[in-house]
């Protein structure tokens, strides 16, 4: 019997990758419908007459969300992100949901995104680019500096960060770490673990690399930023969450951090991966992060390579195969038969 599946937030590129994904392992026996927009409560109907629906980080699965999808006869979430914050796991777990995530794919994709990301702000990259297009070839405030010899401040050391580490180590950088525990790769490349008060004081480079949980919540705050040189870079190709961009803004506006770069905002919902060139930009503070010259902003595509995106695809395609064979593995977040527990 066919497997009847449902896509949402399918982008244009991913699209291919998805479907040789299933294709190579269900052959003829699936069905995969793949939609463009996120699911939320308005899209949830559509989901009526299918098994499997697989989610995005950016779609909706509250209560109201994940009662329809119930109620619709589907049994499993495969969600094709790391994160799933998105989803209510108390209430999946209730309505007896199967709930997979893919736990690891290449940590390459997001670590050298973030190095574009502190290369670009920090050499004024964007703005020599555009001057260029209107044949302007002055270097007046492209000035940059060499990262050699500087400090690094790795917030996060699993495998996103340590791949951002040995990059780092390249350039010929100081490295200070923090976490909750050391990470003996880090430690053979030189790094030295402080507190985050010294980290964030005494790095010329700060990147974020933990994950979005009630205790990284606005991890970046005003005290964090206030201890930061004036003329440092900061980036987040993590989550949107761990900075709070009000103190973000009052920084910048203090005219204090040389560069910054972020591919997540904590608001970002509804706005990444969408086309709003036509319409007016009703958050403030988003618009406001784009009118200062020193701040890139990118839409969560760190991750965004062939490589990490087929390895999603190809994981995904896997955990849908666990759920219908019975089997589950390190990706399954709620298994068969827990329903109530």
């Amino acid at each position: 019997m066919d497997v009847k599946i449902i896509a949402y937030g399918v982008l244009t590129d991913e699209r291919p990758l998805l479907r040789d994904a299933f294709d190579r392992r269900f052959g003829d026996r699936y069905e995969l419908r793949c939609l463009e927009p996120f699911l939320d409560r308005d899209t949830a109907p559509t989901a009526a007459g299918h098994r499997i629906v697989l989610s995005s980080v950016n779609d909706v699965l509250d209560a109201e969300v994940l009662r329809s999808l119930a109620g619709a006869g589907v049994e499993m979430i495969a969600q094709r992100a790391t994160g799933y914050n998105n989803i209510d796991l108390d209430v999946a777990r209730e309505l007896g949901l199967t709930v997979a995530r893919v736990s690891y794919y290449s940590p390459y994709s997001v670590a050298e995104f973030a190095w574009a990301l502190a290369l670009a702000v920090g050499r004024r990259v964007v703005r020599a680019a555009h001057r260029t297009r209107e044949f302007d070839f002055r270097l007046d405030g492209l000035l940059g500096r060499d990262l050699h010899g500087r400090t690094v401040g790795v917030v996060g050391t699993g495998k996103i960060g340590t791949a951002f580490t040995r990059i780092a180590h390249g350039f010929g950088m100081r490295l200070l770490g923090w976490d909750v525990a050391e990470n003996p790769d880090c430690l053979a490349l030189g790094m030295k673990y402080v507190p985050r008060e010294r980290l964030f004081a005494e790095s010329d480079l700060v990147s974020l690399h933990v994950p979005l949980l009630p205790d990284t919540h606005h991890l970046v705050d005003a005290s964090m930023l206030d201890l930061m040189k004036a003329d440092a870079v900061l980036v987040n190709s993590s989550r949107g969450g761990l900075v709070d961009t009000d103190a973000l803004l009052a920084t910048l506006r203090a005219g204090r951090l040389a560069g910054v770069g972020l591919d997540v905002y904590e608001e970002e919902a509804g706005v990444f991966f969408l086309d709003k060139s036509l319409e007016v930009m009703t958050d403030e503070r988003l618009a406001r992060l784009m009118t200062f010259p020193n701040v890139l902003v990118t839409s969560h595509q760190a991750y965004f390579t062939r490589d990490a995106v087929g390895q999603i695809a190809e994981t995904t395609a896997r955990n849908v195969e666990d759920h219908t064979t019975g089997r589950t593995s390190d990706n399954t977040l709620i298994g068969p038969g827990t329903r109530g527990r």
